[in-house]
């Protein structure tokens, strides 16, 4: 049986080869990939796209990898950038939809009701 220290060694080495800026990145997700999605849906990605990806990896991530409850991931959102404006602070970096297009980006499953209109998601 592996004692502490080896199991916190082992999660330290496994998150030495992520990108200290994506910590909650899925494993299989690079920042290429994320900006061919974009550029494939016409976006040119700045740092405030960056910060909602990293909140959104970081909310799936805490959360199982399932959002779980959509209205609590928008409100999560929300109260996030509201300094920037919130929700529609996201709508105007994410067109497609802040969950929908971000998640996309991010590397993370679009929950199916990512595309209900009275979320705003456009999908």
């Amino acid at each position: 049986m592996p004692s502490l220290i080896d199991s916190i060694l082992e999660a330290a080495s496994g998150m030495s080869s992520r990108n200290p800026k994506f910590l909650f990145a899925p494993d299989d997700w690079t920042t290429e990939a994320a900006l061919k999605i974009a550029q494939q849906e016409g976006l040119k990605l700045g740092e405030d796209h960056w910060e909602a990806v990293r909140a959104l990896q970081e909310y799936f991530s805490r959360h199982g990898g399932n959002p779980g409850n959509m209205r609590e991931l928008h409100d999560a959102l929300d109260e996030k950038f509201h300094s920037k404006g919130g929700i529609k602070h996201l709508f105007q970096l994410f067109p497609g939809g802040p969950v929908a297009q971000g998640c996309r980006i991010a590397g993370l499953k679009v929950p199916a009701d990512a595309v209900d209109k009275s979320f705003g998601s456009v999908a």
